[in-house]
């Protein structure tokens, strides 16, 4: 199960027990129409209540990572787990996207923030 909440260029999502295809399918609809009607986006993943994902939807972040390599300015993952932070680190290979993971949400959220503030 996924919680979903979006503000301004920042999507922000919670997942809890597995990740399935129709929650990363949720996802990427939220995404797809934020990109296309209002630009580059950033990202906040809260992954540590996450007890898995299935395969396919292992197969369907690598082709929505490949197809939308533009469209993110940060990255922020959230997680104490050795694995996907291993897995954050080569998502950075396919995106132009800064991506950071974090084991502090305050941490997370403030360099999230600091990004949106404009430069003087």
């Amino acid at each position: 199960m996924i919680t979903i909440d979006h503000n301004n260029n920042l999507i922000s999502v919670a997942v809890f027990g597995e990740f399935t295809i129709a929650d990363y399918k949720e996802f990427e609809e939220l995404v797809n129409y934020k990109v296309r009607f209002e630009g580059p986006v950033n990202l906040f993943f809260d992954l540590r209540e996450m007890a898995g994902f299935t395969l396919d939807v292992a197969w369907e972040e690598i082709k929505f990572t490949r197809e939308h390599a533009h469209d993110f300015g940060r990255i922020a993952v959230l997680t104490e787990d050795q694995w996907i932070t291993w897995s954050a680190w080569l998502t950075q290979i396919f995106v132009d996207a800064e991506v950071l993971v974090f084991d502090d949400e305050v941490e997370a959220r403030s360099w999230l923030e600091a990004e949106q503030e404009p430069s003087e």
